[in-house]
């Protein structure tokens, strides 16, 4: 086996695989989703890249696949922004620590080597500033990415105008390919919203921009989800679980070598 769910390891065989493992924390949320699409969406994700991601290093690295331990997803994460209609959330120093916490318990067990994957995008910073923090007090190596961001580099059929979004063509298509059986059908289409939300469409390049209430009037989705599709959503998912893989294995062979 390349990996092992730390839940069912004991604590003897936790502590012999830590100083050579990469333990691998995934990050989700709860929080409405549109209509369509359920609360766990951003949760339910990044569980099916990271499967699919240890899947393909089985089967096309398994003589490269570094042994790694995947922790149990934490599946709250920072979405006042949603509260609007339905979330449980926590606060970003709330978050922070928690983050905090579950690293330094790491690092305690004899882990060194740690990647935080993410799947919902108001814990993004608050995630790299967590890891950033582990790094200087810690003798670790810590990476972080939100799993939508590693592409494997070849063409995935993708729309990056919506990617990720929310609640949107992209998420929606991941959805119909990972859990058909979760998606509310038909999907409702959406007309444009009038003038479009700051957060989706700054400005002006660089600029972050958050207004009062944008999340509310725009009806908790970023763009128009009725021309999702499975097949569309099985070529996203395999994309970036090909990114997710080849991200673990360039991890591996950066630091598998650090005191």
């Amino acid at each position: 086996m390349s990996h092992r769910n730390l839940t069912e390891t004991t604590w003897r065989e936790t502590r012999a695989s830590a100083p050579d493992a990469i333990a691998v924390l995934p990050v989700g949320s709860q929080e409405q989703h549109a209509e369509h699409l359920p609360m766990g969406t951003d949760t339910l994700l990044v569980e099916a890249v990271l499967d699919r991601a240890l899947a393909l290093l089985d089967e096309e690295a398994p003589t490269r696949t570094p042994t790694l331990v995947r922790l149990p997803t934490l599946p709250y994460g920072h979405s006042p922004h949603h509260l609007f209609a339905a979330a449980l959330t926590l606060s970003a120093p709330t978050l922070g620590a928690v983050l905090g916490e579950i690293l330094d318990s790491l690092a305690a067990c004899g882990h060194r080597r740690i990647l935080v994957v993410n799947g919902h995008g108001g814990n993004d910073e608050v995630m790299k500033l967590a890891v950033k923090r582990f790094a200087l007090r810690a003798e670790v190596t810590a990476a972080a990415c939100s799993y939508w961001t590693v592409t494997s580099g070849e063409e995935d059929g993708g729309r990056p105008d919506v990617t990720p979004g929310h609640a949107g063509w992209f998420e929606t298509s991941l959805m119909l390919a990972a859990h058909p059986g979760l998606v509310r059908t038909p999907v409702p289409g959406r007309a444009p919203v009038d003038p479009p939300p700051l957060f989706d469409r700054p400005p002006y390049p660089g600029l972050t921009v958050e207004r009062h209430g944008e999340w509310e009037r725009v009806g908790g989705a970023t763009d128009d989800a009725s021309t999702a599709d499975a097949a569309h959503g099985h070529r996203l998912l395999d994309d970036r679980a090909r990114g997710l893989a080849r991200a673990l294995l360039a991890f591996d062979t950066a630091t598998r070598t650090d005191p």
